[in-house]
């Protein structure tokens, strides 16, 4: 809200807390009416949002050609009409999920007259730090409104004008149906992340979206509890009775279809028993689309291509460079996978369905999915409306997080001067569901 960014920071999220407790007293109906009208704003200020922008891209441009920023960040960095499109398409898709906020998970009698009830809140104010994606503004600020939740983004230098420029749009959405602004707050400088951190009690949930160097900084340096969204090396594996040209489709979609996505493949597993047949076709198809390709000694034993280093096995690309390992066995590649991989989305490429079955069981990753690309790792594309990121630790929320992650739950026990001595002295608990 414009005045506020020369507050200090303690104070503007003190605001921001204060604006989610009347947050939690809306109705479903009042806060679809709020993000319809955020949708229609973003529609109306479309001209607005991509001048921003491009102020964003020329700057950027510079910072790639001076090595500060990778081209992958700018290619996430990017938006045009179809994107700004799909955002406000998406905040429109937030809109129609469930409301969650104010329900019941489930409700026992536990004796007459006493019931209890597990019901749905918020999580309170969040603090969410990525980098590079302005469209992560739209999701991330959709679903925390959905949630009744409030918000503090802090996106990376290179988006400053378009994030600025969403949030004002927002605001103004906001402001319309007379809801508080300061519910969205844009922090905009890297001193405020450290002080962020430090704002326990504060803030309920910090999720950083960066890399593993990040997200462990992160984690190390704040009492808040942290949900992680660190890199994606993601892994196909071209199993022995693969069909090949299922296997060369999935290997391409999840590697070209968007290469800076943390979904999408770093490196391709093959069974030896298939490499002959498969590999030259997954080869050929992959440097037709401009894929630089790096093998272990056995892979450029079959085909020709630069020499993969153990570093390689470790590496995030985001680029159009894929790595390529043969692995004797389905064993050996679940080995290779859960050493290597980052726990985000994995994939098998199979007809043997009993293959199938204990690679989804052993891989350890927050997606595993059995002859489909990668590139569907995406809270969208599973129906969830949008993600404020891609969870890889193991403890729920994991994978694409919605709204079932940004709330929590509290229990309601309701009674008739019920007291424990009562149950004490031997009188039964009934715990029938209703």
């Amino acid at each position: 809200m414009v005045g506020t960014a020369s507050l200090p920071l303690e104070q503007r999220v003190r605001q921001t807390r204060l604006a989610t407790q009347g947050l939690v007293q809306t109705t479903p109906a009042q806060r679809a009416a709020a993000l319809t009208a955020m949708a229609t704003a973003l529609e109306q200020s479309q001209a607005l949002i991509l001048e921003a922008n491009q102020r964003d891209l020329a700057a950027a441009e510079a910072m790639v050609a001076r090595g500060e920023l990778t081209a992958a960040a700018y290619a996430r960095l990017k938006l045009d009409a179809k994107k700004l499109a799909g955002m406000i398409a998406g905040v429109r898709d937030v809109v129609r999920l469930p409301d969650l906020v104010g329900s019941d998970q489930w409700v026992r009698l536990l004796d007459d007259g006493l019931v209890l009830r597990r019901r749905w809140c918020p999580l309170g104010v969040l603090g969410v730090i990525f980098e590079s994606r302005p469209d992560a503004v739209t999701q991330i600020v959709s679903l925390a409104l959905k949630t009744a939740n409030g918000v503090l983004l802090k996106g990376g230098a290179e988006a400053i004008h378009s994030c600025t420029a969403l949030v004002a749009v927002i605001h103004q959405a906001l402001h319309s149906v007379g809801w508080d602004p300061q519910l969205v707050q844009l922090l905009t400088t890297r001193e405020e992340i450290r002080e962020l951190l430090g704002l326990e009690g504060w803030i309920d949930l910090i999720i950083p979206r960066g890399s593993n160097a990040f997200v462990r900084y992160v984690q190390e340096n704040t009492r808040i509890p942290v949900l992680g969204h660190a890199d994606g090396i993601c892994h196909l594996f071209i199993d022995a009775s693969a069909d090949a040209e299922m296997a060369v489709k999935l290997t391409v979609d999840s590697k070209v279809q968007y290469p800076a996505a943390c979904n999408a493949i770093e490196t391709l597993l093959v069974h030896q028993d298939c490499a002959q047949r498969i590999l030259p076709l997954v080869a050929a198809a992959l440097r037709e689309q401009g894929v630089q390709l790096r093998g272990c000694e056995r892979s450029r034993a079959i085909v020709p291509m630069d020499a993969a280093t153990e570093a390689d096995w470790d590496t995030e690309y985001l680029d159009l460079i894929l790595s390529i390992k043969i692995v004797d066995s389905l064993a050996a590649a679940i080995e290779h996978i859960n050493t290597h991989g980052s726990r985000h989305t994995e994939a098998i490429v199979t007809e043997d369905r009993a293959a199938a079955e204990r690679f989804c069981q052993e891989v350890d990753a927050a997606g595993v999915y059995h002859n489909a690309s990668t590139r569907f790792a995406d809270g969208f594309r599973y129906g969830f409306g949008a993600e404020v990121g891609i969870s890889t630790q193991k403890l729920p929320p994991r994978g694409p997080v919605g709204i079932e992650g940004l709330v929590t739950y509290k229990y309601l026990l309701s009674g008739e001067g019920h007291i424990v001595a009562d149950y004490a002295a031997g009188r039964p608990f009934k715990h029938q569901d209703l």
